[in-house]
């Protein structure tokens, strides 16, 4: 009776170690980062990109992105060279300047070439040492009263650059952001409004874009949508729902996979969850970073049997980031993990 009672004893340990084996397992198998990304963070958020989103109740935290085709600081460079690099009203060379200096070593010049065609060379008229002297001392004095124009013109023009700078530090820091909390369709919506500097960090739910449920209903389908898209390997739909940076990105992975045989399959897409971070405008163009926890099925197979290798029910918690031309649709900017 004690040797049973032994023998069931250890009968139970084995059994319940291979329950938490299997449980462990399972738990594993169920990771598989089969989804669009691959449970990555790229892409682009326009100025944004290298801010960390606001966080929410979804997402209290973003990781920063991974890989970007926006560079730190390139989106600085690029606003400067769309309103265009000052032109300095010297230039041209000493013959291309206005007025006084420019007229005068015109004139110098015209002399020198009438004085060649008549014969008398550049400095026809001037004879022996005396008169290589007094060519010296005219050269000095052109030379010095160049420099002194330079002077002149350069403290002419030096308060007026300093005042189209100030009044554009001034223009700077009189934009601003608003922010606001509501609701809709399962996102928070935020209100409109202004004030804060662009410098100042954005508060959660800030929407300068002004949203409607139609665009958070748009965000909730091309959450499926990419996911359907990208389980099917179908670029051609991907390049309708994101921007050729996350379309590149995308077919990079798929690339991948074909080299290894496999397949991402994700399906059965439900959003459980989701607010709005924060909705700007930059130039001609909306942005929108929408926190979102969702389930799926998402699993990995062989690609010449099914054979799923990997993978089974999962819940996923990500930050999305869309951008439309202005009145255009949206497109996947970019995602991030939390």
């Amino acid at each position: 009776m004690r040797r049973f009672g032994l023998r069931s004893l250890l009968a139970l340990r084995s059994l319940l170690a291979l329950g938490a084996v299997s449980a462990t397992l399972a738990f594993a198998v169920s990771d598989a980062d089969a989804r669009a990304g691959r449970g990555g963070s790229f892409g682009s958020r326009g100025t944004q990109t290298w801010s960390a989103p606001p966080g929410t109740a979804t997402s209290p935290t973003t990781r920063p992105l991974e890989r970007s085709m926006t560079q730190p600081g390139q989106e600085a460079r690029t606003m400067f060279a769309c309103r265009g690099a000052p032109t300095s009203p010297l230039g041209g060379g000493f013959f291309g300047r206005p007025g006084f200096l420019g007229g005068m070593f015109a004139g110098f010049l015209g002399a020198g070439l009438f004085g060649m065609l008549f014969g008398h060379g550049l400095t026809g008229g001037l004879g022996g040492f005396a008169s290589i002297l007094g060519l010296i001392l005219q050269v000095g004095l052109v030379v010095i009263v160049a420099r002194l124009a330079w002077s002149w013109w350069q403290r002419r023009n030096q308060p007026a650059m300093a005042g189209a700078s100030s009044m554009h530090n001034n223009a700077s820091s009189n934009s601003g952001l608003g922010s606001g909390l509501g609701s809709g369709l399962g996102f928070g919506l935020g209100g409109g409004g202004s004030g804060a500097p662009a410098e100042a960090p954005r508060v959660s739910g800030t929407d300068e874009v002004g949203l409607t449920p139609d665009d958070f209903n748009a965000f909730e389908k091309m959450l499926g949508d990419v996911q359907t898209a990208y389980s099917a390997e179908d670029l051609g739909r991907l390049r309708t729902q994101s921007t050729p940076e996350m379309l590149s990105y995308f077919s990079d992975e798929l690339a991948q996979n074909a080299s290894k045989g496999v397949i991402d399959r994700s399906s059965d897409v439900k959003l459980l969850q989701g607010d709005l971070s924060e909705a700007w405008r930059e130039g001609d163009s909306d942005y929108a970073t929408v926190a979102m926890r969702f389930s799926l099925k998402d699993e990995i197979v062989e690609r010449n049997t099914g054979r799923v290798i990997e993978g089974g029910p999962d819940e996923a918690k990500e930050v999305w980031t869309f951008r439309r031309a202005r009145g255009g649709n949206w497109m996947l900017s970019a995602i991030q993990q939390t």
